[in-house]
């Protein structure tokens, strides 16, 4: 029995980390171990993943929307599959509504990370949307 993308997708749902990858200029793959959290909107499964703004990944993202996502620990070793998909980075009720999957998973240690997001200034933190492809 074949499993899709979808399910496959939900099945990380519960994971407390993913290791995503994007990708270079050059083609070359990055893995980066993130804190993520899921949801089911209109459009489908969607995973939302926290960030600073000046990180590599959100560089490469502005670059290529394609990346991999596959289930890990917290030093990136992978426990699962990868599974093909699309990330944009995301602002106002998207970003907002992120925040508050993530602080709800990941409480209390995301918000004693977050605090620095609270300082005024210009924005220093970006939230990733993740789509299967």
């Amino acid at each position: 029995m074949s499993t899709t993308t979808a399910d496959r997708f939900a099945a990380i749902a519960g994971a407390r980390y993913i290791n995503l990858e994007t990708y270079r200029r050059s083609g070359i793959g990055v893995r980066t171990p993130v804190w993520f959290a899921g949801d089911t909107d209109a459009a489908g499964s969607v995973f939302y993943v926290y960030t600073g703004a000046a990180f590599g990944k959100v560089k490469r993202l502005r670059h290529t929307s394609r990346v991999r996502i596959a289930p890990c620990n917290g030093r990136g070793t992978v426990t699962g599959d990868w599974i093909d998909a699309q990330a944009e980075l995301v602002t106002g009720p998207a970003f907002d509504h992120g925040m508050k999957l993530l602080d709800r998973k990941y409480w209390p240690w995301k918000q004693l990370i977050g605090l620095g997001a609270r300082l005024p200034g210009p924005p220093a933190h970006a939230m990733i949307a993740i789509r299967p492809a």
